[in-house]
């Protein structure tokens, strides 16, 4: 509780031994570590911003944690989910969270919601909490989060990161801005990609969870000044800090319920494109594409869509690379026109979206028809050639 009755609460023996560099903090002090003794703090997502922010949650003396989260550890995770290790590759994030938060401080209650949060169930999980700290790396749920909050008057502090660059503040505390004020209206599906499509430096959450996990305390316990009304902006590459200033919009609508999110930000309307773009596409399986290779037929050309880094990771044998970034620009729709010269297309990329688009986009500029690899080389890798590295 952000306001609890102080004189309720007893420190241990262990609290004054394991907190004391906090308690001799004017700051913190005892009054400090009984409200952060009482507090209960939802983390939604164990992953990149969750891993820091909840081991540093809990080495803070979090009374009460609780963690949402309906994934697994999977080995790509390691690199900058810190919280979870090699040995709990397979198992879910939120049994592999609260092993490790339980070796940090035993004496913190560990709530585990092994779901997906969504517009039922949100309000009920969020309600017991004092605060909720947004470790989520999707539009709907970072809207379901903050309206969630909205509703229910509890502090979201808010985190996101996307290759060198992160940025965080706090938002719908105090009377301050929420996350609508920032985003009115979410961004078309797909123009804005993931970090498994985009990269991450595995290095950027850790920054960017302390800065939430330095937020909650400072909400918790009542010192300094919160990022509530500004939006902290973080350049790894250039290890700079930039500060832009949040207020609410008057004219904001009035969060009144949840509603549908993915509806919402468009993505039923944009799977349903999606699946209308690929079924106007042939495609073929990576098998098939494999048996075509060793038949010694020379009447297609294979054509690689990625970025050129991606083509340094992992690469079919044969493939030439033109990025997509290029056939959207046009100089590429030139070079696969040079490249076929007579012969058939057959385009593929990391999973086969990207390479649906640029047949579309090849259809549609040039005439040229093709047909996608299903599945990309993440599909090569798992049922052609194993040795071809997964990323």
């Amino acid at each position: 509780m952000l306001n609890p009755n102080l004189e309720e609460i007893q420190l241990s023996s262990d609290d004054y031994d394991r907190y004391s560099r906090h308690l001799i903090l004017p700051e913190v002090g005892v009054d400090g570590q009984k409200r952060l003794k009482a507090a209960k703090v939802l983390c939604i997502g164990t992953g990149g911003l969750g891993s820091p922010l909840l081991l540093y949650l809990a080495a803070a003396g979090i009374g009460t944690l609780g963690i949402v989260d309906f994934d697994i550890v999977d080995k790509s995770n390691l690199q900058r989910q810190v919280i979870h290790g090699t040995s709990s590759l397979g198992k879910p994030k939120i049994e592999s969270a609260k092993s490790r938060i339980l070796e940090i401080n035993p004496y913190c209650q560990v709530n585990l919601h092994e779901v997906r949060l969504s517009s039922e169930n949100a309000l009920n999980i969020i309600e017991p909490y004092d605060i909720v700290v947004d470790g989520t790396d999707n539009f709907p749920t970072r809207y379901l989060v903050n309206d969630a909050c909205v509703l229910l008057n509890k502090p979201n502090v808010y985190g996101s990161i996307f290759r060198f660059e992160g940025q965080a503040t706090v938002f719908n505390y105090e009377g301050g801005p929420n996350y609508r004020d920032l985003y009115p209206e979410p961004p078309p599906p797909g123009m804005v990609p993931s970090c498994a499509e985009g990269g991450v430096l595995g290095i950027l959450p850790g920054i960017i969870g302390v800065i939430q996990a330095t937020e909650t305390v400072k909400i918790i316990t009542k010192t300094g000044r919160t990022l509530s009304g500004r939006l902290l902006l973080y350049n790894a590459l250039e290890m700079t800090f930039r500060e832009l200033k949040l207020r609410p919009n008057p004219e904001r609508p009035v969060i009144e319920k949840l509603i549908d999110y993915e509806e919402f930000c468009g993505i039923p309307q944009a799977k349903a494109e999606e699946e209308k773009q690929k079924t106007a596409i042939a495609e073929m399986t990576v098998v098939e594409l494999k048996q075509l290779i060793d038949s010694g037929a020379d009447d297609f050309v294979l054509v690689d869509v990625r970025n050129p880094h991606e083509y340094d990771i992992a690469r079919i044998p044969g493939a030439v690379l033109v990025p997509l970034p290029d056939i959207e620009n046009g100089p590429g729709v030139a070079k696969v026109k040079e490249l076929l010269n007579g012969h058939r297309l057959i385009a593929h990329c990391k999973m086969g979206g990207r390479s649906a688009k640029a047949l579309a986009i090849l259809k549609e500029k040039a005439g040229i028809d093709g047909t996608n690899v299903k599945g990309g080389i993440n599909a090569w890798s798992q049922e052609v050639d194993p040795t071809v590295p997964q990323y």
